[in-house]
């Protein structure tokens, strides 16, 4: 099977086991509270800003061009920013105060756990070489760690760590917060051995997307955990 077939199968095989896991796995009741045409527009919200977020490094790249945004690439990182950026956006302007992101957070990890094996196949977002048994030549003659799979591997324990916090009914209304905390503190680290660029302090612009991640996310959770006077956004 050539590469972008297998690339494009594997995302179509993503997307559908995330609206399958939505649909088999009870949802939040912060989901549950509202109406089908709310949950289509905090979904469509969703899917925009996590395109827009997902184009948007390699499209400043290209200097904006318009090209840029129909052309290959895109990162995970800055599109769960968007898609995350984009529903709080939108619960604001439609005046939705409920939480809603436990809804997302298995599904989302099940379905990334699939995607990332589309860019093993087609040989893209690998490592940096190494001697490790493991190693995959992708095409280029050097062998380099697999870091789609390590990807894929820690996307699948998320998934089974969030199974036990929703049996146990742990982190309820924070489930997506702990999820995406957990990737970016998993990305920071395995940026290490992947070959981008360093351009400030020595990090790379994923390891500074990833610390912007998880501060924002963990700035939202303690001015929702705890009263005060100064309402937190």
């Amino acid at each position: 099977m050539p590469p972008g077939a297998a690339y494009t199968g594997f995302m179509c095989l993503a997307a559908g086991v995330f609206l399958l896991a939505r649909r088999c796995f009870p949802t939040s009741p912060g989901m549950a509270r509202l109406s089908p045409t709310q949950r289509f527009r905090l979904a469509s919200a969703a899917f925009i800003g996590g395109v827009f977020g997902a184009k948007l490094p390699f499209a400043l790249d290209a200097e904006l061009a318009p090209s840029s945004w129909l052309a290959d690439g895109k990162t995970i990182v800055t599109g769960l920013i968007g898609a995350y950026l984009a529903v709080e956006v939108a619960k604001k302007l439609l005046g939705i105060r409920v939480k809603t992101g436990d809804a997302y957070a298995l599904p989302l990890a099940l379905a990334l756990a699939i995607g990332r094996w589309g860019c093993f196949f087609n040989g893209c977002c690998y490592g940096t070489p190494t001697n490790l048994p493991w190693a995959v030549d992708f095409g280029d003659g050097v062998a380099r760690h697999p870091t789609q799979v390590y990807e894929s591997l820690f996307h699948l324990a998320m998934a089974g760590a969030l199974i036990v916090l929703v049996g146990r009914g742990l982190l309820a209304g924070n489930r997506l917060k702990f999820y995406l905390i957990g990737y970016a503190a998993y990305r920071f680290a395995t940026e290490f051995i992947r070959p981008e660029p360093a351009v400030a302090l020595g990090l790379t612009f994923y390891q500074w997307a990833s610390l912007a991640l998880a501060a924002g996310l963990a700035i939202q959770w303690w001015c929702e955990a705890e009263p005060r006077d100064v309402e937190c956004t």
